[in-house]
């Protein structure tokens, strides 16, 4: 664990114990076993059971519950390939305690921020802010990546509208639905810090939960965008395949009715009556193609007018 020293204002790595009255701590715990969380939390740190259970559980929606003299709240990291990691926080007078099953990469830089830059551990709700905010930013870059991903999606729709992306559009939709949830729940913890009486933090430290708070927001708008967006593509492709095989029925039946005054007259002339004059030109046969080019032609003719064609 780190711990921070008010009196000499020194960051020191220690082995986990419960900090004194002029110090701060962090403690991380990586993947516990539940034996070692019991002995961190309710007989080091003696945390309410059933704090110590939700750590253990390590299954909860992003929340935030208030103990006696502790604070619990689950928050949620978000990994390069948009899963999520849930980060279990503890906090008290001076410490706040961390427990999260997977690596989160940006805790190690946290960490060495911790120790290299002084005046980041003054209070248990600094200590917070910085976890809080680092998790938040986190989200930015990942999230952006969507707006590319779209992108190239109605560009391949637009080159062959028979492409099959509806599959893709579907797992990223339920993916943002995910995660939105997920924020907009974290997004209510931050108004809670920021808009009441949080105890661990001091009274200007308000405004930077508020800036966390507006950050989300607008990645939660995002979220809504690109949802949009997805809803927008499938509409998008079904009306350009709507118009293809409306194409595709305009072409066929424009050369069927070029088809049906000739059949026509074909057919008048395919009958076998025994007295038919036409049947006796010496140039009647050079007659009925002169007859179907005209009506082609006239036919052709209309259409254009017409723009059917």
């Amino acid at each position: 664990m780190l711990v921070y020293n008010k009196t000499t204002r020194s960051v020191t790595k220690e082995a986990v114990r419960v900090p004194g009255p002029d110090e701060v701590a962090w403690i991380r715990l990586r993947s516990p076993q539940p034996e070692e969380l019991e002995h961190v939390l309710h007989d080091m740190f003696r945390c309410h059971p059933l704090l110590v259970e939700d750590c253990i559980k390590m299954n909860q929606r992003p929340k935030m519950d208030r103990y006696q003299d502790r604070i619990f709240i689950s928050f949620y990291a978000l990994n390069e390939d948009l899963s999520v990691s849930e980060i279990a926080t503890v906090i008290g007078e001076n410490f706040v305690i961390t427990i999260y099953r997977h690596e989160i990469r940006f805790f190690d830089e946290l960490y060495a921020e911790f120790e290299q830059v002084e005046g980041k551990m003054e209070h248990a709700g600094q200590v917070l802010y910085h976890i809080l905010d680092r998790t938040v930013d986190e989200y930015v870059d990942p999230i952006n990546r969507y707006d590319d991903r779209i992108e190239k999606m109605e560009h391949a729709i637009y080159r062959n509208p028979h492409v099959r992306i509806a599959q893709n559009i579907f797992k990223m939709k339920r993916t943002i639905h995910m995660l939105r949830r997920n924020f907009v729940e974290e997004r209510t913890i931050l108004g809670a810090i920021s808009h009441q009486s949080f105890p661990y933090t001091r009274p200007e430290a308000d405004v930077y939960f508020v800036d966390i708070y507006d950050h989300l927001s607008r990645i939660v708008d995002s979220l809504d965008i690109y949802r949009d967006s997805l809803n927008g593509l499938l509409e998008l492709q079904m009306n350009m395949k709507s118009d293809r095989m409306n194409e595709i029925m305009k072409t066929l039946t424009i050369a069927s009715t070029f088809f049906m005054p000739l059949t026509f007259i074909v057919g008048i002339y395919g009958m076998n009556f025994k007295r038919m004059p036409e049947l006796d030109w010496d140039y009647g046969y050079v007659a009925v193609w002169i007859v179907m080019i005209a009506v082609s032609v006239a036919l052709w003719i209309f259409y254009k007018r017409k723009k059917w064609m």
